[in-house]
């Protein structure tokens, strides 16, 4: 949509403020001399890479964690009565998650396009802009 097409002109001409290579960063990201098909299919397959990416971090974090032990850098000694992981912090984390995809179900089935924005209905053209650019409510 028009919204999009803007955002993404916008967002990665930011790459041109990188000294001597800034320019040729920007058309690798477009894959052209534009945003065109080549920067959807580029941003779509960044999209659907990077949850996998970052399970992977996550697990490795959790690994060296149960492997090496939570670092006390200061050396504080704290002979408090401490609550164990698992399970009071399991179940009260499985509550909230699922309390949170309960809700969001409910707001992806029944009010689809409640936060979306009206222009990116508007096929893409970039010989015009928007008359209405203002960041998303998630940027305010």
């Amino acid at each position: 949509g028009q919204m999009s097409y803007w955002g993404a002109t916008v967002i990665t001409k930011l790459v041109t403020a990188v000294p001597y290579v800034g320019d040729m960063i920007l058309y690798w990201i477009w894959g052209g001399y534009t945003v065109c098909n080549a920067t959807l299919v580029r941003f779509y397959s960044f999209h659907f890479i990077l949850p996998f990416i970052m399970v992977v971090f996550s697990a490795l974090h959790l690994f060296y964690l149960h492997e090496e032990g939570a670092n006390n850098p200061l050396g504080v000694s704290a002979d408090a009565v401490l609550v164990r992981f698992h399970p009071f912090y399991t179940y009260k984390d499985a509550v909230g998650f699922f309390i949170l995809f309960f809700g969001l179900f409910l707001l992806v089935c029944y009010f689809p396009d409640l936060l979306g924005n009206v222009n990116n209905w508007v096929p893409a053209d970039p010989m015009k802009t928007p008359l209405q650019i203002e960041p998303e409510w998630y940027f305010l």
